[in-house]
């Protein structure tokens, strides 16, 4: 016997989410080649957005603590990490543990990915004489960018998938638009990051979601196709 049929949103073809991811991981892939060679228009227009900001940053105390907040506690990648387990653990209670699973595989292998290209391409972060905050390790991607972009698309992906309301999931969808972009201004404006860094994130963050979906879908298609083969009469 075949599972009941799916809500229009679940039912929603992976081709779109296949496409985009596709665009996603090629723009990607030119990002990074363009920051492991250091192409000089890249390099030049990363370093002038870096010093525009950060001679602003150390003119605005109280901007700069309000962004220190927001990067440190809100869109940290540790409260993204956190908001992701919460979800994980109400998904596995409610039986759904073959799409916890998968999100919770998803924001593995979106961290591996990162911590990876940090150490393949090591890349140096902005230097300053009268820094206004500090970072450690790499600097391509952005961790905090490609963390909340994972963790956000994710959250929308499952409201859409479990049919909820217009209202919330535009409202969810514009708030992930709001912390990605927000996310993506503190690091630079706080001058840890490169302009290229976290369109780095954005781009890689898009490209682990877009195609978690894709494959998601496919997958639970095919599930649902053998439990109907199973139940049908030879």
């Amino acid at each position: 016997m075949c599972p009941p049929p799916l809500p229009p949103p679940a039912r929603a073809t992976r081709l779109p989410f296949l496409a985009s991811g596709l665009v996603f991981a090629s723009l990607s892939a030119v990002l990074l080649v363009l920051v492991s060679v250091r192409w000089s228009p890249l390099m030049s227009l990363d370093t002038t957005v870096a010093e525009a900001l950060h001679r602003r940053a150390v003119t605005e105390p109280t901007l700069v603590h309000a962004n220190r907040v927001l990067t440190d506690w809100v869109w940290d990648p540790w409260t993204m990490r956190v908001l992701t387990a919460v979800v994980v653990i109400a998904l596995w209670w409610r039986g759904s543990r073959l799409l916890a699973g998968w999100v919770a595989a998803t924001s593995l292998l979106a961290t591996l990915v990162q911590q990876g290209l940090k150490a393949a391409v090591g890349r140096e972060r902005p230097q300053w004489l009268d820094p206004v905050d500090s970072a450690h390790y790499a600097a391509f991607p952005s961790g905090h960018v490609m963390t909340a972009a994972v963790t956000c698309g994710l959250l929308v992906w499952l409201l859409r998938l479990h049919d909820a309301p217009p209202a919330l999931w535009w409202g969810s969808a514009v708030i992930a638009l709001v912390s990605v972009a927000g996310v993506a201004f503190t690091r630079v404006y706080l001058g840890v990051h490169w302009l290229s860094d976290v369109v780095g994130g954005v781009l890689l963050g898009g490209t682990v979601v877009t195609l978690s979906v894709a494959g998601h879908t496919a997958y639970t298609r095919r599930l649902r196709r053998q439990a109907c083969d199973e139940g049908s009469p030879l």
